[in-house]
């Protein structure tokens, strides 16, 4: 018998609201980590909320809209 605890169970389907980290939004993503991180800076995904220095969220509307249609997807310019 193992002393492990049991894994967390993957979700279905991204939620469509609050947010998520990259640990969450992954199986969905046709992306890479990397080139999902690319496309942020680019403004071309949506863009991240830093809670500190270690945590990183994205808002679960904009990941819908992101991955409805990732090619003409452009982030709200935030000022």
């Amino acid at each position: 018998m193992s002393n492990q605890p049991n894994p967390a169970p993957q979700s279905k389907a991204l939620p469509a609201d609050g947010m998520s980290r990259w640990n969450q939004i992954a199986p969905f993503s046709p992306f890479c980590r990397e080139k999902f991180r690319q496309l942020v800076k680019a403004g071309k995904a949506p863009q991240p909320v830093r809670f500190s220095e270690r945590c990183t969220a994205y808002p679960n509307r904009e990941l819908h809209k992101f991955f409805a249609d990732p090619l003409n997807y452009r982030a709200k310019v935030s000022k």
